[in-house]
């Protein structure tokens, strides 16, 4: 093979819903939205088949992958797929309280990389089963925690040094979808573990800490006993106050992270992303003043498209896996223990 030469991997995307396909529609997103653009996009992957048992989101994909003279089979089953087709990717893109199950086919199908959507199960002991199957049968598992590819925070992590000592971390997602009750569990419909996950996973990523034994308070709930409000505190040898907050009855959408150090200050999150450093006062004679720093952040931060880039990397031996499966794991451990005080 050539220097240049370029290896194709094939891939078959599982649950053709709106994270496997349809938010690749949305004019407002940025594109590719979905497993299904994306990976259309990058030149070293073939989608050769999906999957979903609803058969009219399956012929919908069906006739639009024809539209793009593109011609994967379609199957209204995983069983069928798996039986009929073997790919080097398998998406796993299904609603959270079929993680476990498909992932689990999807794992024992031997393809050479899993890509799982978050959050990466239900529980920590669906998880280690996810965990314990990927060791069996030898197949990397990444999950799609989407801000680690996203151009503008690998910036902020990037920033991160010349904001000196942090001080204090707030980082907080604002939604109208309920936090937490126990009675949501079975299908992780609730936004500690549907939205939360991307929410401690950055804090992590960015700052790489690990964050365990909160102090949790604000804990407000609505007449229906459903937890809507609550702030998890934490605190390590390096970093003194970090706050991790979440609204369910705000009438709006807001992801944030706030991040201030004795030289500086990063403010990111959906739509905005601001770099402050100190300078000499323009105000004040003597004193030091927070300015803009002059960072550039592509206007597309290729979120999606990086993350299936990596794993094209990973599969070519040129890169680790940027979102692994035990990160996404140690996620799910902060949720709970979490979660364990919200009861």
């Amino acid at each position: 093979m050539g220097i240049f030469a370029r290896k194709k991997y094939t891939a078959a995307v599982v649950g053709l819903g709106r994270i496997g396909f349809s938010l690749g529609m949305d004019a407002k997103r940025e594109q590719p939205a979905s497993h299904t653009m994306a990976l259309m996009a990058n030149r070293s992957i073939e989608i050769i088949a999906g999957a979903d048992c609803d058969v009219h989101r399956a012929d919908e994909w069906k006739s639009f992958m024809e539209s793009k003279r593109r011609a994967p089979a379609v199957f209204y089953s995983t069983k069928e797929l798996y039986g009929s087709v073997h790919p080097d990717i398998v998406v796993v893109a299904v609603n959270e309280a079929s993680h476990l199950g498909e992932c689990l086919d999807a794992i024992q199908s031997r393809p050479s990389l899993v890509i799982l959507e978050k959050p990466v199960a239900l529980d920590t002991a669906e998880a280690m089963k996810i965990r314990a199957a990927a060791s069996e049968f030898s197949v990397p598992v990444m999950v799609n925690h989407e801000r680690r590819f996203s151009a503008d925070y690998i910036a902020a992590r990037d920033f991160l040094p010349r904001i000196g000592e942090i001080q204090r971390v707030r980082a907080e997602l604002d939604s109208g979808l309920r936090v937490y009750a126990p009675q949501f569990e079975k299908d992780g419909s609730y936004s500690l573990i549907h939205d939360g996950t991307h929410l401690v996973d950055i804090v992590r990523f960015l700052l790489g800490v690990e964050l365990s034994s909160p102090r949790v308070t604000g804990i407000f709930r609505d007449k229906d006993g459903i937890v809507r409000n609550f702030t998890a505190h934490y605190a390590n040898s390096r970093i003194p106050d970090i706050e991790i907050s979440m609204s369910g009855r705000s009438k709006f959408f807001s992801f944030g992270i706030d991040i201030l150090g004795t030289l500086g200050r990063i403010c990111i999150g959906n739509g905005y992303a601001k770099f402050y450093e100190r300078r000499e006062s323009k105000l004040y004679t003597g004193f030091y003043s927070l300015s803009n720093a002059k960072i550039r952040v592509p206007k597309k931060t290729g979120y999606f498209s990086n993350m299936v880039q990596n794993a094209v990397d990973f599969l070519s031996a040129r890169a680790p896996l940027v979102s692994p499966l035990d990160e996404a794991i140690a996620d799910l451990r902060v949720l709970e223990e979490i979660k364990e005080r919200l009861k």
